[in-house]
């Protein structure tokens, strides 16, 4: 093998163990990349412009490894308008989110169109809701009488 056709190796981001840099996993610990100092994926934009420190707009698809942790996390959408995997802002598009507007498949909101919903207002599959359409709703006055009703089977069956 000449010189030129040698592999690169370098040192695995988390345990130290020599690697080539193309290598997919590293043999020692198992973590995906190695060569690479910084591993992060997926998408992210974050608008300019702000109000009082908030983005207008704020997109994650995407996952980040914090320092001292074990697994990555997903980075949660946070601005007036919130798009993402998790989500909270004033309109929210997410698969979980939370916001005054949201179109989610699980959302808190208090208008809502989503497959599971907890909101003032909601179109949605199944849900909490004060008004709404849905195949399966529950007002939050019978959630209510639901909850103290199991409050009081599960005293009864204590005492």
């Amino acid at each position: 093998m000449t010189a030129t056709a040698a592999t690169k190796m370098v040192q695995c981001r988390d345990c130290d163990h020599r690697v080539s840099v193309n290598a997919a996993i590293c043999p020692q610990c198992g973590v995906a990349l190695p060569a690479k100092k910084r591993l992060s994926y997926g998408f992210e934009y974050k608008s300019k412009a702000a109000i009082f420190g908030i983005p207008l707009l704020h997109i994650a698809f995407k996952y980040r490894k914090q320092p001292g942790q074990i697994c990555s996390r997903p980075v949660v959408a946070k601005g007036v308008v919130a798009i993402g995997q998790f989500g909270v802002g004033l309109v929210n598009i997410s698969q979980f989110g939370i916001g005054m507007f949201s179109l989610a498949q699980f959302t808190i909101a208090r208008w809502a169109i989503a497959q599971f919903a907890v909101a003032r207002y909601g179109l949605c599959q199944m849900g909490i809701v004060n008004e709404g359409v849905g195949q399966n709703l529950i007002s939050f006055k019978e959630f209510g009488q639901m909850a103290s009703e199991q409050l009081l089977l599960i005293k009864d069956s204590v005492m």
